[in-house]
This record gives structure tokens, sequence and C-alpha cells, in this order.
């Protein structure tokens, strides 16, 4: 997701290690994120996925859970995406209150300035739920081992890196402060393939599930 809209340059070292992310990284992600965010979704979900990028999760997800239907928005609409993507400005969804029964932000609100811009916007917009997969910033080098997964995995689509991530404690206070019930949270999630997961694993990565009472 690019908060900004803006194009940055792109350094030829980004595009190279992108390209080996792509590779090595990409596809195991993609598949064990739709199948942990399937097993979330309520029956027959609609569901706004902001910041959904190529829509490649979406579309897998789709797959599992042909039930359910996604629209995705993002600030950056990419030339080639897996779903139907609008584009909308990074800090109002163009959505009626309560019109969809989830919103998903996956790996997104560390993108942006102020997170509860966007988590306020989605108790406003979803039904049901808000599904959410971010960063947790505990333990030592966690904000340096954070901030290379994401140049490594962002810096090449021209993603805005503002690299604001947030502790557990502070995502559980803003969840109540929002109004936003967990009802799920999941941080042993398998991203990555031993032994890669002894060091971008680790307890930096949650799936949560909140509930919109």
């Amino acid at each position: 997701m690019q908060v900004d809209g803006s194009e940055p340059a792109l350094p030829v070292s980004s595009s190279v290690v992108g390209t080996l992310h792509e590779h090595l990284v990409f596809d195991r992600r993609t598949q064990v994120l739709a199948k942990s965010l399937s097993s979330l979704l309520p029956p027959q979900a609609t569901v706004l996925d902001v910041g959904c990028g190529d829509g490649s999760i979406d579309a897998l997800i789709l797959e599992q859970r042909p039930d359910v239907s996604i629209r995705g928005i993002d600030v950056l609409q990419r030339p080639d995406t897996k779903i139907s993507v609008d584009r909308f400005d990074g800090e109002h969804l163009p959505s009626a209150d309560s019109s969809f029964d989830v919103v998903c932000f996956i790996d997104v609100l560390h993108h942006t300035n102020n997170p509860e811009t966007l988590l306020r916007e989605a108790r406003r917009v979803a039904r049901k739920v808000v599904l959410l997969k971010d960063h947790t910033m505990d333990g030592i080098f966690a904000y340096h081992t954070l901030r290379f997964m994401d140049w490594v995995g962002n810096a090449h689509h021209r993603v805005a890196l503002p690299y604001n991530y947030w502790p557990e404690n502070k995502w559980k206070v803003a969840f109540d402060e929002i109004g936003l019930q967990i009802a799920e949270w999941r941080a042993n999630i398998g991203l990555y393939p031993f032994p890669a997961s002894f060091v971008f694993e680790r307890g930096l990565h949650f799936i949560a599930a909140l509930r919109v009472d």
C-alpha cells in the first residue's frame, strides 16, 4: 500500500532484492495468510480489503471460500491485479456505514502515519469483523528486523515506508479505545520456513479478528 500516492525513485538494489523476495518468500506468505484469514471470515461475508496490492491473497481466499465476496481498494493501483481494485485517498474508506461484513488490513497499517484513522474508519464500515494482519514491535532488535523485512518486501513496489510499528500493548489499547473487541489473536503464523523463522518470525507478526459490537 502506498499511503501518499507518490512515485518515489526505485533504486536498482531494491529492485533486485525485491525480485528475490518474490521468488523465495512471496508465494509461501500468500498461501499461509490466505489459509489463516479464510478461516476467520463469517459465512457469505462481504469483505473490503484495504490496501490490497495486486489482490494475490484475496484471489486465494476466494478459491478457498467461494461463498464470500471481496472488494479491493488501494492508494496505488497496480497495472495487473488478481481482483478488481479501486483507488482511495488512504484515509477515508469510500463506503457507507456498516456496508461490509468485514474490513480487512493485511500488512497495511504500519505503512500509515496514523493507524487509528483507518481503524476508526474500519469500525464505521464493518458490520461484524475487522480483520488485521500486522506486526508487533516487541523483543530485541525487533524494529531493525521489521524495517529490513518491510524494505525487502515493499520498496520495489513503490510503497510508502514510514516504519510505523507498534508493540502489542499499544495495539490492544487502540482497539479498546476504538471499540473493537479481540475475538481471536494469532501470534504464531508460520510465514517463514526453518531456519529463517528464527530471525523473521519470533512473535513479530500477528493476525487479529476484531469484533464490532
